[in-house]
């Protein structure tokens, strides 16, 4: 490691205020500190998010779910009401990583990121959610807008996520073995505008909706109408892990088990 300021924020306005020049948001460090332990970033100062109180908290009121952006992918995955309201974002977060990252990894952190293997992405997408901002709100569909790409400006911080809760929901990925990231992960969505299908993990520009399987599950939510789907491979990503061709595969399988832990 390098030389380096520690900044610890007692709120978001206090936070934003010690944001200049390199300066670089703390929410969990799961992908900045390996990040600046190999010097793949290097930032002069570190500003704490995770002791901000105005970031915490997991709110279901009605039909409408709002997650802070502080809440720990633990804390997601076991709060009671989320877990009743939308059964399969909690079971996303149970999912990510081992315990160490499920106590340390935030929500905010790993969508500011938009990591192309991870998670939270593909839900927010499939649920049309909204991504709050010291600055504004932003639609998922504008958030994220490539690989490791979001619509943030420089200083601009995500204090929430909410969405309207679904009335069916499920997710289904292939882990690594070792990491835990989704080789391709699949989550889908049903209420009264629609489906909504987000694909994570296979995309070579990141998190992705797909036409196909919406098409097919607008006709009938059953994973049986995903037999005859065809996932063409271009656009999909290749590497050590999977071929593009097998990524394609991958997707058809686990929308077919996401839609099946959707009914239940």
């Amino acid at each position: 490691m390098y030389q380096v300021n520690y900044h610890r924020a007692a709120s978001v306005a206090d936070a934003a205020k010690k944001a200049k020049g390199e300066a670089k948001y703390l929410s969990g460090g799961m992908t900045l500190i390996p990040a600046m332990k190999v010097r793949l970033a290097s930032p002069g100062d570190v500003i704490d998010l995770m002791h901000i109180k105005e970031l915490k908290g997991i709110k279901v009121s009605g039909k409408s779910v709002t997650i802070g952006a502080a809440a720990t992918h633990a804390e997601v995955a076991t709060n009671d009401k989320l877990m009743k309201a939308c059964p399969a974002v909690s079971y996303l977060a149970g999912h990510i990583g081992d315990p160490h990252v499920r106590h340390r990894g935030t929500i905010g952190g790993s969508i500011a990121n938009n990591d192309p293997t991870a998670d939270y992405p593909a839900a927010l997408l499939a649920l049309n959610a909204t991504i709050e901002t010291n600055k504004r709100k932003i639609s998922a569909d504008k958030f994220f807008t490539g690989l490791f790409g979001t619509a943030l400006k420089d200083g601009e911080i995500v204090t929430a996520v909410s969405f309207d809760i679904p009335a069916k929901a499920g997710y289904a990925k292939f882990p690594n073995p070792a990491s835990r990231y989704a080789l391709t992960g699949v989550f889908v969505a049903k209420d009264k505008s629609g489906v909504r299908a987000a694909v994570t993990g296979a995309g070579d520009d990141g998190v992705f909706r797909s036409k196909e399987i919406e098409a097919a599950i607008a006709k009938k939510f059953e994973a049986a109408a995903l037999d005859d789907v065809k996932i063409p491979a271009k656009n999909l990503m290749s590497d050590l892990h999977a071929s593009a061709e097998y990524r394609a595969n991958l997707i058809k399988v686990m929308a077919k088990r996401a839609v099946a832990a959707a009914n239940g």
